[in-house]
């Protein structure tokens, strides 16, 4: 018997590890699709030509290192959510993170008259995002709050925040701030070399959420099994919750407030078959990265005179997808 569930297993992840295969060199093409096309097509060929110069790697090659950093780290967050809490519909989001990183760029504009640099919005979305996430846990450290109580506290503060912002661009005549709402609706434009500092900021997250696979195969037993199995769940809760808050608010500040690629990622994957964390979080990465890019894609050609907000790209096509998944395999839920 012991004989046969290792053959199983063996199977099962030389299954995952194909997959991941398949998943990279999905990211590859998309990667080289993502510097060829625009208003100006360069393929491969031309990528060392003088026009190439500006329109490759000075303009697309930074907005695809950036948007596959961001559809990695979102995707990953949302497969740690969905273990941790122990919820198919968590995603990062869900606790308040983003629009907490929205409502501190909010006040920053306004207090600042759009004087500021931008280095300093984006440090500031970034302290925003780790504030309403050290608020949140402190919460939980004093009420003794369990994993669900703390997601509902978390989407209450959510609430809370976009009220804030709403009512902020509301009675303002900024201009500055009415762009700043559409940017946060999600947008990789403008994105160039001098923001390589935040890209690089979320490297070492997504590094460090790769390796933690088992823990958190422990973690997804749910609450008594980890207790049992001598995982002190609290700690690393909370260790996972603020790594999950600094890839959210490093992704605020970069590109805005991007939906579904937390939510819909994960499950995807899961329904393909790979549900072991080792391989689970490489594969979000991988598959993150991918449809992130081919929806900033589609923001980019779309309209000939105009970008699409990518948020709105991932939210129309996400819902439907979502809503599908679910119907379609109604007995997993």
């Amino acid at each position: 018997m012991t004989l046969r569930f290792t053959h199983l297993q063996q199977r099962q992840q030389q299954r995952d590890k194909l997959k991941l295969g398949l998943l990279g060199l999905l990211l590859a093409v998309t990667f080289v699709l993502s510097l060829s096309v625009g208003d100006i097509w360069l393929p491969p060929s031309q990528w060392m030509s003088e026009r190439a110069q500006l329109f490759v790697w000075q303009l697309r090659l930074p907005r695809t290192f950036a948007v596959i950093m961001v559809g990695a780290g979102l995707a990953m967050s949302g497969a740690v959510m969905q273990s941790l809490f122990d919820n198919p519909l968590s995603e990062p989001g869900l606790l308040g993170v983003a629009n907490g990183a929205g409502v501190a760029l909010v006040l920053t504009i306004l207090l600042g008259g759009g004087l500021l640099p931008v280095w300093l919005l984006s440090l500031n979305a970034i302290i925003g995002a780790l504030v309403l996430t050290l608020i949140l846990l402190a919460l939980s450290r004093r009420k003794l709050l369990s994993g669900a109580s703390l997601l509902l506290i978390g989407f209450a503060l959510s609430i809370a925040c976009s009220a804030v912002m709403t009512w902020a661009v509301y009675f303002s005549s900024s201009l500055d701030l009415r762009q700043l709402l559409y940017w946060l609706m999600g947008s990789f434009g403008g994105i160039g070399w001098q923001q390589i500092w935040l890209i690089l900021a979320l490297f070492p997250a997504i590094i460090w959420l790769t390796y933690q696979g088992n823990k958190l195969n422990l973690l997804s037993l749910g609450e008594n099994q980890a207790r049992q199995l001598g995982v002190p769940l609290v700690l690393w809760r909370n260790i996972f919750v603020l790594m999950i808050a600094w890839v959210v608010g490093v992704s605020v500040a970069l590109a805005g407030i991007i939906g579904f690629i937390g939510l819909i990622i994960p499950h995807m994957l899961r329904l393909s078959g790979i549900t072991d964390h080792r391989y689970l979080l490489t594969g979000c990465a991988l598959s993150g990265a991918s449809i992130l890019l081919l929806a900033d894609l589609m923001s980019r050609i779309v309209l000939s005179s105009a970008e699409l907000p990518i948020g709105v790209i991932t939210s129309t096509l996400g819902a439907p997808l979502f809503i599908w998944m679910l119907l379609r395999n109604v007995k997993t839920y």
